[in-house]
């Protein structure tokens, strides 16, 4: 599960030159690295650029951008585990989905799944861990797409957004939101816009006071001056559910 922490962030408003308002921005999130000074992957700081470029296009992403403070999206390394979770964690609440995540790692040494490990496992296991049976074939089958190098784990560095797509969406349970998330949570990729998202597509009716839900055409038309950093506006567009 990932979990956001609310950083205090020092207003820096809207200023009448792009040039002074970017200067604003850093200065902020230097003052926030200052305070991570020496941790290890500290995600403040990282998306300066980001913060920058989206506080002086968008006004309104600029006004949730001063409200939530720096951009937390933070790597994982161990794509294989990250995956899993969310197979374990889809159509059930959050509580539930801690409870059998947590008897899942139980199954493993170091609780680290490895594809390997999986294989190995017996329906009788998964059961006793609270994995349905739909779920177990969907965690054996990622396992079996990551252990054979269907899914090229190790190469994702040099793929593309859709290439990583088109890899994963074989893998039964795994669908395109799936490995939208995957992107923006795990790998870190920038430029990720999931119009599928409903609460992404809530808060754009909401933040930019629209009448009616918007379809992917319209909401990829107005994203587009965000881009290359689709992937943190929609971070901060999820953050906004926090604010009044």
């Amino acid at each position: 599960m990932i979990v956001y922490v609310r950083i205090p962030f020092k207003r820096y408003g809207m200023l009448p030159r792009m040039k002074s308002k970017k200067r604003i921005v850093k200065a902020s999130i230097k003052k926030h690295e200052g305070k991570d000074a020496g941790k290890v992957s500290s995600p403040v700081g990282k998306w300066s650029e980001a913060i920058a470029h989206l506080h002086s296009v968008e006004p309104v992403l600029a006004e949730i951008i001063d409200r939530i403070g720096p951009c937390l999206i933070k790597e994982r390394k161990d794509h294989f585990k990250a995956l899993c979770q969310s197979i374990v964690s889809q159509q059930i609440s959050v509580a539930a989905a801690r409870t059998v995540w947590g008897r899942f790692e139980l199954l493993f040494v170091n609780h680290h799944p490895t594809p390997a490990q999986v294989l190995k496992l017996t329906d009788e296991q998964l059961k006793a861990a609270g994995i349905s049976r739909q779920k177990n074939g969907y965690l054996k089958s990622l396992a079996q797409h990551f252990e054979d190098g269907s899914f090229p784990d190790k190469k994702l560095k040099s793929m593309t957004d859709e290439e990583i797509v088109s890899a994963l969406i074989p893998v039964k349970g795994i669908g395109r939101w799936t490995v939208e998330m995957f992107l923006i949570f795990v790998l870190n990729r920038p430029d990720v816009w999931p119009v599928d998202d409903l609460g992404l597509r809530n808060q754009v009716v909401r933040r930019f006071k629209l009448r009616k839900m918007p379809d992917a055409r319209k909401l990829r038309k107005m994203a587009e001056p965000w881009r290359p950093y689709r992937s943190v506006a929609t971070w901060y567009l999820w953050q906004s559910q926090k604010l009044i």
